[in-house]
Order: structure tokens, then C-alpha cells, then sequence
């Protein structure tokens, strides 16, 4: 499990901080302007929370060993990636201008990451089941 441990928990962190920190270092969303708060401000606002709840999953995962924990860390980062990438898009969401940073680099971007911490988390499960028998057994 060590191989495993040294990777999985890392590149958990690391996708849960860019979609953490991203909108608001890397891609910037649309801010506030007199008070007004927009939609997209919101939506980057929560990805703050659902990223850094991602990236305390990865560090449970590079501290504990058990395969059955390191699977339910996993499934865990599955949700908050469909969280992560369902703000954007239908909970939050931006503005309706479809020039707008926020649709064409912001959006876009948090869409990736998440992604891709969906589909690395799947592929956390399939090494396990295929290696531990987590899933069966």
C-alpha cells in the first residue's frame, strides 16, 4: 500500500487545490463591484470549501494505510468532485453573459479539475478492488 499511498493522497491534494485556489489565483471569476456580489463570486466562493475539503481527504489518504479507509477517503473525493463540478453549473452557477471570463476560462477550468478529480478517484477504486479485493470481500 505504500506505492499507492505515496501517490493517491499527493495528487488528491494537489487537484483539490487547484480547484480550490484556482478561480481565485489562477482563472479569475467575476468579482463584486458597490456590493454586488455576482454569481460567479459565489460559485468561487464555494469551490473554496469543496477544494479544500477534496485536499483533506488526499492528506487522510497519504496518512492512512488501510485499504478500506483509503476507499471510503475515496468514494468521499467522488462526491465533492460532483459537487465541485455541479456549482458551476447548476447549484450556483455565473453570469449569463457567455463572454464573460467566467464562461469562457473560469467555468471551463473548474469543469476539468473536476474531472479529473472524478475520474482519478474512480481510478483510486478500480486499483484497490483490483489489488485488495475492497469492494468484494
Amino acid at each position: 500500500m505504500k506505492a499507492s499511498k505515496v501517490i493517491f493522497g499527493p495528487v488528491t491534494v494537489a487537484l483539490g487545490l487547484l480547484i480550490s485556489l484556482g478561480p481565485q489565483f489562477l482563472f479569475k471569476l467575476c468579482g463584486h463591484e458597490d456590493d454586488n456580489f455576482s454569481q460567479c463570486y459565489w460559485s468561487g466562493q464555494a469551490e473554496i470549501a469543496v477544494g479544500f475539503f477534496i485536499a483533506a481527504l488526499g492528506i487522510c489518504m497519504a496518512i492512512f494505510s488501510d485499504p478500506k479507509t483509503t476507499l471510503g477517503l475515496a468514494i468521499g473525493v467522488f462526491l465533492a468532485s460532483l459537487v465541485a463540478l455541479f456549482i458551476p453549473h447548476s447549484l450556483i452557477g455565473g453570469c449569463s453573459t457567455p463572454t464573460m471570463a467566467c464562461r469562457v476560462i473560469g467555468f471551463p477550468a473548474l469543469t476539468v479539475e473536476s474531472i479529473a478529480s472524478l475520474l482519478f478517484s474512480v481510478a483510486i477504486v478500480v486499483f484497490l478492488d483490483k489489488k485488495y479485493k475492497v469492494l468484494n470481500g
